[in-house]
């Protein structure tokens, strides 16, 4: 279950693997596998881990006070879940993350030094710092759209840059995504030209 990880890796790092690097990361990561609905984190308990999602999808998630679930992170295949903020400070999680489908995992706990010692191989290091730069990149695309993008806009990036999530996840789960209502959702997919 492994190799993955071990070609996620490779494609993103100039720096090769050596035979020490793959045993510390397959004595590191553990595999677990989650039923659809299954939480790996709920609000409230300290993440334990971060996920590289091997097959599957999740969602993370909060929910008001009246009950309705904001979503604020989708991930498929060769993305990593976690709340990261409860893992590095040991802090409560305001967070749920769950499986939206029958979802295998590999997990890097924090014990035994564990996220220390992977973090020291080279080519790990090298793609984290890459997939770090990634991610605050697309964190600021998509919060300067939230504010200054109307919804058909929101919703056609959606399309160009992750369409396995319109495939993957239900319209209800897509709009919250987006910050629109379900309604507003239907009415711009009945707008948009088949393709």
């Amino acid at each position: 279950m492994l190799t993955p990880l071990l070609n996620y890796i490779k494609e993103r790092s100039v720096t090769a693997l050596s035979k020490e690097d793959i045993d510390l990361l397959s004595e590191a990561f553990i595999a677990k596998k989650l039923r659809k609905r299954q939480f790996f984190l709920q609000e409230g308990e300290i993440c334990k881990y971060i996920g590289f999602i091997v097959k599957g999808a999740t969602r993370q998630y909060t929910v008001d006070a009246k009950g309705s679930e904001h979503i604020l992170n989708l991930g498929i295949e060769n993305w990593w879940v976690s709340d990261r903020e409860s893992y590095h400070k040991r802090t409560p999680s305001i967070y749920n993350i769950d499986a939206w489908e029958e979802t295998e995992l590999l997990l890097l706990p924090k014990i035994n030094d564990f996220y220390e010692r992977v973090n020291s191989i080279p080519a790990f290091k090298e793609m984290r710092t890459k997939l770090d730069d990634n991610n605050h990149m697309a964190i600021q695309k998509r919060l300067l759209s939230s504010k200054n993008h109307i919804a058909e806009y929101r919703y056609k990036e959606l399309q160009k840059t992750y369409p396995e999530f319109l495939a993957r996840f239900p319209q209800h789960i897509i709009a919250s995504y987006l910050g629109i209502t379900k309604e507003t959702l239907s009415r711009i997919r009945n707008q948009s030209p088949r393709g």
